[in-house]
């Protein structure tokens, strides 16, 4: 049994739709059918999710929002033309979408924006689940708490809870096909709550650890995940297989394929999973694996992300003081904050922070305690870094990794803030200022994926 995921552009519009009911219909191990939202149609497109999320801040604000509400209305029922739908059929899930924005907002605001982005999924697996039927086949929608997707009481940023494991184990005596919709759950008590961006690739990795699937497929819009940004790189090379942990440190990078959380239940289960293209089904796709051979490219990927900056603090001796780093750290949690990085030396330690976290109030508090509490001698904020990282579990059996990645750089003419290697040895992390951080992607490209294919 296979769990298969869909998203947001694989389900824009009838014609996309009309081609995953044919891809499910190819594979009868296809059961378990996760949806997201409509995404976009073209390029100047909305998706449906940010729609809706206007929507929900217009009512909020106390407007109507009556403009932005037709228009998710009619997106639906384009769809349910497109794909000839019954009338009574279109009518129903009209009315329960009407129901579902309907809902009283001033209560808990957080509640009114959560069931409202929830919608979108859970009006589009409605739509796919008729569609399904239309075409003959024994096809059902099924409610997350229904089924038993339970999850934290955080709006948001919900979290699986172990019970749902057991519930969701029941999908797979289930006759026909399961049309499920991604990116929320509910709490025990029946709130809906969802999960935080990426959240209907969590809910496909839940499912498929639930039910201990053969494969978890995962269908995008292109035919594989490439190392490095293809925006960046005319025709960069594809991955064919890559680990879970290089995939999770590629994704926390910058790699839009995936949001670092979602693969973990799949990866704790050990299920594989299969990137795959709706537009080019037949294409082989990217596997995720536990392990890969040790003699494939040491280097699986090239990611970068921007955003960041770096609290530089200095000690003479500080290597000598005990409880110094745990006491700097103590200080960032009191101001909620979590770091990304910790570089440091024997009298000084940089912490790489989001910028967006680190407000200008949140810098000068920081700052202040940094100097009463710990008496350091020097304090510096530098905004405006990326974070460029190789990935790669063949970089623990290699030697001199480091020293092309450097010297590829220096030839780019890209200066260094920092380095910093994973204890683990399947990441190497370079600092660089905002404007460099392209440059320095397409250098290591070209030193480890162009030069080893000449």
């Amino acid at each position: 049994m296979k769990v298969a995921k869909f998203g947001g552009t694989s389900l824009a519009s009838a014609e996309q739709i009309k081609k995953v009911g044919a891809i499910i219909q190819a594979d009868d191990q296809r059961r378990l059918i996760v949806v997201s939202a409509p995404g976009k149609r073209h390029k100047d497109d909305i998706k449906v999710t940010d729609l809706l999320i206007q929507y929900a801040d217009s009512v909020l604000a106390g407007g109507r929002a009556d403009q932005v509400k037709e228009e998710i209305f009619r997106r639906f029922q384009d769809i349910a033309e497109g794909l000839g739908l019954a009338h009574d059929d279109t009518e129903q899930i009209t009315a329960e979408l009407h129901e579902a924005l309907s809902i009283r907002s001033s209560d808990d605001p957080s509640r009114f924006l959560d069931a409202v982005k929830a919608a979108g999924e859970d009006t589009c697996a409605k739509l796919v689940a008729r569609y399904l039927r239309s075409l003959g086949k024994d096809a059902h929608y099924v409610n997350p708490y229904e089924a038993g997707l339970f999850v934290t009481d955080e709006a948001g940023n919900a979290q699986v809870l172990p019970i749902a494991y057991e519930k969701l184990r029941a999908l797979k005596d289930r006759t026909g096909i399961v049309v499920f919709p991604g990116f929320f759950g509910y709490t025990t008590e029946g709130v809906l709550v969802t999960f935080s961006r990426g959240g209907s690739d969590i809910t496909g990795s839940i499912l498929a650890a639930a039910i201990q699937a053969d494969l978890y497929e995962n269908f995008t819009d292109v035919d594989s995940v490439y190392v490095v940004n293809p925006n960046l790189v005319e025709k960069p090379k594809e991955i064919r297989v890559i680990t879970y942990r290089e995939m999770r440190e590629l994704s926390y990078s910058g790699f839009t394929v995936f949001h670092e959380e979602a693969l973990y239940p799949a990866y704790r289960a050990g299920i594989p999973v299969c990137i795959k293209n709706t537009n080019n089904p037949d294409a082989p796709g990217t596997m995720i694996v536990s392990e890969r051979k040790a003699d494939e490219n040491r280097v699986a990927g090239i990611a970068s992300d921007k955003g960041f900056c770096s609290l530089y603090v200095s000690k003479y001796l500080m290597n000598r003081e005990i409880g110094f780093g745990r006491r700097l750290l103590q200080i960032l949690e009191d101001e909620g904050l979590s770091y990304e990085h910790t570089p440091s030396g024997i009298d000084n330690i940089s912490v790489i922070l989001r910028r967006k976290d680190f407000t200008p109030e949140i810098r000068e508090r920081v700052v202040q305690r940094i100097r009463t509490e710990l008496h350091a001698e020097d304090i510096v904020i530098e905004d405006d870094l990326a974070l460029v990282m190789i990935v790669g579990e063949g970089m623990r059996r290699s030697v001199g990794t480091s020293a092309r990645a450097t010297t590829a750089l220096a030839q780019a003419k890209v200066n260094l803030e920092m380095i910093n290697q994973g204890s683990s040895e399947v990441s190497m992390m370079f600092g660089v200022k905002e404007v460099d951080a392209d440059r320095a992607v397409i250098a290591l490209y070209h030193e480890f994926f162009s030069k080893e294919s000449e």
